[in-house]
């Protein structure tokens, strides 16, 4: 995680697995390490190094037992990761965000389709690094 930190400036994040983040924090925890967790806007999440770590559960989990995670630069001023909305959806209620009414059903409850999409792009490559083959199972598991 700190050759991670340390190969690009300004990381803002992590992305992980919860079984990874799980795994990490079980190695911490045998090595008498204890990260503190940050405040992301009401919400404690834990971090390493000041850098929090989101939970991801669209990371796969290999076979069971290895995962990767990621660390992001954010911003367009940054130079790093930078989300798209696409525009001009059918029933668009905001940029990216689609709510289309579907119905009313038996019970008179009003049911709407509610979609978004959304995309990611990476600016320059130094904005995102990825640390791969992290195992998240016990051998025993």
């Amino acid at each position: 995680m700190d050759e991670l930190l340390s190969r690009r400036r300004g990381s803002r994040l992590f992305l992980a697995h919860p079984r990874a983040i799980a795994a990490f924090a079980r190695e911490c925890n045998k090595r008498g390490l204890y990260p503190e967790s940050v405040d992301v806007e009401g919400h404690r999440i834990p971090s390493w190094r000041g850098v929090p770590i989101f939970p991801c559960s669209k990371i796969p989990v290999n076979g069971g037992h290895t995962s990767s995670i990621l660390v992001l630069r954010t911003g367009e001023d940054n130079q790093g990761v930078v989300g798209l909305h696409q525009t001009g959806l059918p029933d668009e209620y905001e940029p990216g965000l689609s709510v289309r009414f579907m119905g009313i059903n038996e019970k008179a409850v009003i049911q709407y389709l509610v979609s978004t999409y959304y995309s990611a792009a990476i600016l320059v490559p130094d904005a995102l690094g990825v640390l791969e083959n992290v195992e998240v199972a016990h051998p025993r598991d």
